[in-house]
C-alpha cells in the first residue's frame, strides 16, 4: 500500500456525455479530488471536446477541483476563458506553439495553478527548464487525443526521471500521470514519483467506482 496521498483525478472524457452533470457527481461521491477535463481543439489533437460553456455549467455542479488540461495548438488564447469559468488548475503542453514560460505565468496571476504537459514522444528534459514555472507536471502515458488507449511503460522512467530532477534542483513539482491508469499500472506510476494519478475509463466502466478510486489511491 502506498504511504504517499496519492490523488484520483477523474477525466470526464470517458464519461456518459449525455449525463454529464450526474457522472460529475458519481466520481465526487466515489472519492475523486480532481476533475480532469481534456480540451481539445480538432488541430493540437484530432478531436474536438469541451469548451469553457460545459466547464461553467459544471462548475455549478461540483466542488471538486477542476484540473484543465489544454490539449490546443494556441493555448495562451484560452486563459483567461477558462479561468473565468471556474477553473482551479490548467495545463498546457510543452509542444503548442506558445511562449509556454509567459502562458505558464499568465495562468498563475489569477491565482491558479499552472501545469504543463509532455507527450510521450517528446524527451522529458524538454521540461527541465520550466521547474519553478509550473507547479504541476503532467507526464502522458498514452498519445493524447482518445481515451482507453493502453498505459506506454516507458513513461515510468519519465516519471522517475523528472522527480529526480525536481529533488536535485530543490523544486516542489506535483507530477500527474494521464493515460492508461488502472489496477495495474497505477502502482508502477506511484513508485516512480506520481502524485496524482488521471483516470477515465477505468473508473467509468468499473461496477464500483469507489471501490475503484480506492484502489488507485492505495497504489
Amino acid at each position: 500500500m502506498s504511504v504517499k496521498n496519492v490523488k484520483v483525478s477523474a477525466s470526464v472524457l470517458n464519461a456518459d456525455l449525455s449525463a454529464l452533470g450526474e457522472e460529475v457527481g458519481k466520481v465526487e461521491r466515489a472519492g475523486a479530488s480532481l476533475l480532469h477535463i481534456d480540451v481539445m481543439d480538432g488541430v493540437f489533437v484530432p478531436p474536438m471536446t469541451f469548451g469553457d460553456v460545459v466547464t461553467k455549467s459544471l462548475r455549478k455542479k461540483s466542488s471538486l477541483i477542476f484540473d484543465v488540461h489544454l490539449m490546443v495548438k494556441n493555448p495562451e488564447n484560452l486563459i483567461e476563458r477558462f479561468a473565468q469559468a471556474g477553473s482551479d488548475m490548467i495545463s498546457i503542453h510543452v509542444e503548442s506553439d506558445c511562449d509556454v514560460a509567459g502562458t505558464l505565468a499568465r495562468i498563475r496571476r489569477p491565482g491558479l495553478k499552472a501545469g504543463l504537459a509532455i507527450n510521450p514522444s517528446t524527451p522529458i528534459e524538454s521540461v527541465y527548464t520550466y521547474l519553478g514555472l509550473a507547479d504541476m507536471f503532467i507526464i502522458m502515458s498514452v498519445n493524447p487525443g482518445y481515451g482507453g488507449q493502453a498505459f506506454i511503460p516507458e513513461s515510468t522512467e519519465k516519471i522517475a526521471a523528472l522527480r529526480n530532477e525536481a529533488a536535485k534542483r530543490g523544486v516542489p513539482a506535483l507530477i500527474e500521470v494521464d493515460g492508461g491508469i488502472n489496477e495495474n499500472t497505477a502502482p508502477d506510476a506511484v513508485k516512480a514519483g506520481a502524485d496524482i494519478l488521471v483516470a477515465g475509463t477505468y473508473l467509468f466502466n468499473s461496477s464500483d467506482m469507489s471501490k475503484a478510486v480506492e484502489s488507485l489511491k492505495n497504489s
